[in-house]
């Protein structure tokens, strides 16, 4: 029933209880996972998520250089990424984007990169993942300037945690909202009060695994299974039950990555 839109299965944490990790997701009803592979996090994450993809049904893939390893983009990840696009479970290119609060990157290695970024995405006719921190008005700014028609679904917003005024932005461009764990914490009332606003049919939910634990595991490390959490507290928000929550996103998620659901959980190996 669910889809967690946004986990990183290659780090390491969640590598070494993956059998577990994935069990436990399909116990909860996660039928889909999108696992992000960020090239420069770790030069072999490529090939992890690779393997992932070959061995389990209901596993899916974004790739892309995060912007704190934006410095270390060039020609040869791009031809890497272009490569990597093609394969038939990647739906996405990210998570790529603008993060102004670590600058592990510098701010002009971050544009260059995620312009040049979205530039393969749309070349290989693919939605992006976007990461955005204290960098709201500029990553606008840029989907205005690149995507100028709203009219194709174009990507995500992932953890998204600006106003009102940043969502109604990237919307207009086509943009869905991702909706992870801080939507559980205590002082996210900002949050929960956009989240009862924003259009039924633009809502992802993700775990951002083995980040942002939801409420009552927070602190802890993060899996897709507690997807179900974050589910949980938007149909209170919304008045929603917890299946209507869980058939709404996952009818978005295959909406937005133009896919239809695998009907085979999480966790199953695939068929020889």
């Amino acid at each position: 029933m669910f889809v967690d839109s946004h986990a990183h299965l290659d780090s390491p944490v969640l590598q070494a209880d993956l059998e577990g990790v994935l069990s436990r997701a399909r116990q909860a009803g996660v039928e889909s996972i999108l696992t992000i592979c960020c090239l420069e996090e770790d030069r072999h994450s490529a090939g992890t998520t690779l393997s992932l993809l070959d061995r389990y049904d209901g596993l899916w893939a974004a790739f892309g250089v995060h912007p704190h390893d934006a410095r270390c983009f060039s020609d040869g990840i791009a031809s890497e990424l272009a490569d990597l696009l093609r394969h038939p479970k990647a739906l996405a290119l990210g998570e790529i984007g603008l993060d102004f609060h670590y600058l592990n990157s510098d701010a002009d290695a971050q544009r260059e990169a995620f312009l040049a970024q979205i530039e393969l995405a749309q070349a290989a006719g693919k939605p992006i993942v976007i990461h955005s921190r204290k960098a709201e008005d500029e990553i606008c700014a840029i989907l205005e300037e690149k995507y100028p028609s709203g009219e194709r679904l174009n990507g995500v917003v992932h953890c998204f945690t600006s106003g009102e005024s940043t969502a109604r932005r990237c919307l207009d461009r086509g943009f869905f909202i991702g909706l992870g764990g801080i939507l559980t914490f205590r002082k996210s009332n900002s949050l929960r009060a956009l989240a009862s606003l924003l259009p039924l049919d633009r809502i992802l939910i993700e775990t951002d695994s083995p980040y942002l634990a939801p409420v009552p595991f927070r602190g802890k490390t993060n899996e897709p299974s507690r997807v179900v959490e974050v589910a949980r507290e938007l149909g209170r928000i919304r008045g929603l039950t917890l299946e209507q929550v869980g058939e709404n996103t996952r009818s978005n998620f295959e909406r937005l990555f133009r896919v239809g659901s695998s009907g085979v959980p999480p966790g199953l190996p695939v068929s020889n």
